[in-house]
């Protein structure tokens, strides 16, 4: 298939408000099944199941098969990155701004980039590793993990030895599509915003891709990375 033709058949795909509020619910990285697929997009069982078919064929979602149960999920972090971008193209209507203007205000605070950490959160915390020096900016979109960073992150909880970090999917810069400034992606991105959900900073909604950062999350970002909540609540 030429890339024309790959384009065209992924921009026809996504040309579907029912297609698009599946995929868009997938962002968060997890698995669903395909009644609550259903349910998200407004439409019948029967109708969700035409689209996943179109999707899968269109190898912008997979599926994971346990028994007689199938749950979705998307291909891939470059099909996710690609919503991600897609999402601040249009604007919202002004007879919608009120109703959403809360939900809006807390994904662009925070929230799930796929498997990773974005919004304001995301890119202030890179912004200071890169300044406590544990993250440098490289070619082809890179982060280079210095030698102090291998430390920090591996004192942090993270198994440092299971990448090479001279490959860009270790980590990499991913543009955020609400900051428009790069926050941390990739293999360690994954794996550090795991690592802050289990020891308790964050908490991701079961429904939304929004993420809150907890008091223990405050006290532990000020104190390792100089990351103050006051300074966000006084930018609002």
């Amino acid at each position: 298939m030429s890339h024309d033709h790959k384009v065209a058949s992924v921009a026809f795909l996504i040309a579907d408000r029912a297609r698009v509020a599946m995929l868009m619910f997938l962002l968060d990285g997890k698995a669903r099944p395909a009644g609550e697929l259903a349910d998200v997009a407004g439409v019948t069982a029967q109708t969700a199941s035409s689209h996943l078919s179109k999707l899968l064929a269109g190898e912008l979602l997979a599926v994971e098969t346990t028994g007689r149960h199938r749950h979705y999920r998307l291909a891939n972090a470059h099909v996710a990155a690609a919503l991600e971008k897609l999402a601040v193209v249009g604007t919202l209507q002004p007879s919608q701004q009120k109703r959403e203007n809360r939900k809006i205000q807390e994904l662009r605070f925070a929230r799930c980039c796929y498997d990773h950490l974005a919004g304001r959160v995301g890119v202030v915390v890179t912004q200071a590793m890169q300044r406590q020096d544990l993250l440098v900016a490289a070619s082809d979109k890179r982060f280079d993990v210095t030698a102090a960073g291998v430390d920090w992150f591996y004192r942090f909880g993270l198994d440092m030895g299971q990448w090479d970090l001279r490959k860009r999917d270790s980590a990499h810069q991913c543009l955020d599509s609400t900051e428009h400034q790069h926050h941390l992606a990739g293999a360690l991105g994954k794996q550090f915003m795991s690592t802050l959900c289990s020891k308790g900073w964050l908490y991701r909604q079961e429904r939304s891709r929004a993420v809150y950062v907890t008091p223990a999350g405050w006290g532990g970002l000020k104190k390792l990375l100089d990351v103050d909540a006051q300074s966000f609540l006084q930018a609002e």
